[in-house]
């Protein structure tokens, strides 16, 4: 699962900054949009690193929140802040999926292995 949360962060701030470039072209002042995406953008970092703590998924959530609410400030980001808030979920979801999957064939592998007494 963190595998899958890490590459949509990562996606996400790639993301971020392009949205921020092209913010850049309407009427918003370089400081609100640098601002606005930068921190957005490091909290996405920063959140990378916190995938194996507890409550990080739920920062994650916190952040998609603060991803959609930036579109008041850059009005793509409504828009992609969805996206990505449907990608959080589907890394959460199918992650843990996988890593039930994973468990399963190394229990099943693990009991097939004649023991080396």
């Amino acid at each position: 699962m963190r595998t899958l949360c890490a590459t949509t962060l990562i996606s996400e701030f790639f993301v971020i900054g392009f949205a921020g470039l092209v913010a850049m072209k309407g009427d918003l002042s370089q400081g609100v949009v640098w601002s606005t995406c930068g921190i957005a953008m490091l909290l996405s970092l920063l959140l990378c690193g916190m995938l194996s703590r507890p409550g990080a998924l739920q920062i994650g959530w916190v952040l998609q929140i603060g991803l959609i609410a930036m579109g008041f400030v850059v009005p793509v980001m409504f828009v992609l802040g969805a996206v990505f808030a449907g990608l959080w979920w589907a890394s959460i979801h199918y992650g843990r999926k996988i890593d039930e999957a994973k468990a399963r064939w190394a229990a099943m592998v693990a009991a097939q292995e004649p023991d080396a007494a």
